[in-house]
């Protein structure tokens, strides 16, 4: 319903005002996700080390449910899931590091079915050559290379009881020989074994529309990362990237995003990562929690 002020001045009907804001509010309700507050737990990645029960509990204090791991700081998994239980959240998945995944990823798998998770995510993608002359750049080989390595990590994962995803960054939507590196891991994965988790803010300072991936891959996605950025004169990549904001606060607008996420329907999971405070970390962590609960998330 998009009226402009002057057809509202024409129509001159309280009656129609109302009407119509009561359509706009039906069809917000409707058309967003009602998905549990999540907190990606990089987000506090200093403060674990130090206080990891403590920091936990005041992340549950301000309302968040889920969260994802990005590390345990040497706890073990009775200590991980005492210290969750006492905070009132739930632990969904992990992040590993491809490499990580290579040396360890049958530890990885009994540590986090003892912890009962869901997902194992990668959260940074390999090279095809082990020692690569640049470590920051990725040939087209290299993301064929990485879709067969998901693939297999998928197989494993899957037989293990959980869901392997893969996280992106920005490179993955530098178009690469003519191919735009993401299409081509999800052309190259098989659904049934690596689903993805979207992180919208990458997607946006790497040149692509989370709307638009949402709306042609909706199957594929069923998590989403959400982090916000000021906004910056200079073009961003991987190497200059924008200055972070607390969600609603930046450029990034959610609302058309989460819209197309619900009408696809498999997202099941919805991570704030805030990887920079501009505020106390709990003041910043509460902002972001506040702008999700506008949007739907409880």
């Amino acid at each position: 319903m998009n009226y402009s002020r002057r057809d509202f001045v024409k129509a001159g009907s309280a009656s129609l005002i109302c009407g119509s804001s009561a359509l706009h509010a039906a069809k917000v309700a409707t058309e967003t996700l009602h998905l549990p507050l999540a907190l990606q737990l990089y987000s506090v990645r200093d403060l674990l080390p130090k206080d990891y029960a403590g920091t936990l509990k005041e992340i549950g204090t301000l309302g968040y449910k889920e969260v994802e791991s990005a590390g345990y700081f040497n706890h073990s998994a009775a200590e991980v899931k005492a210290a969750m239980n006492n905070a009132g959240l739930k632990l969904v998945g992990a992040h590993h590091p491809s490499d990580d995944l290579h040396r360890n990823l049958d530890q990885i798998l009994s540590f986090s079915h003892e912890l009962g998770l869901t997902y194992i995510v990668c959260s940074s993608p390999g090279h095809k050559n082990p020692n690569p002359t640049d470590k920051g750049s990725f040939t087209l080989d290299d993301w064929r290379w990485n879709a067969e390595q998901f693939n297999m990590f998928g197989e494993k994962v899957s037989a293990a009881g959980m869901k392997f995803g893969y996280h992106n960054h920005i490179l993955e939507f530098k178009e690469t020989d003519g191919v735009v590196p993401y299409v081509e891991l999800l052309r190259l994965t098989d659904p049934s074994k690596v689903t993805m988790e979207l992180d919208c803010g990458w997607v946006t300072v790497g040149g692509g529309n989370p709307v638009e991936y949402l709306r042609k891959y909706p199957t594929r996605i069923s998590m989403l990362h959400v982090k916000d950025f000021k906004r910056s004169t200079t073009p961003p990549s991987n190497t200059n990237r924008p200055a972070v904001a607390e969600l609603g606060q930046g450029t990034i607008n959610y609302a058309p995003i989460f819209e197309e996420a619900a009408k696809a329907g498999h997202v099941k999971h919805c991570f704030a990562e805030q990887e920079a405070f501009n505020v106390p970390w709990i003041q910043s962590l509460k902002i972001d929690a506040e702008y999700l609960r506008k949007l739907g998330m409880s």
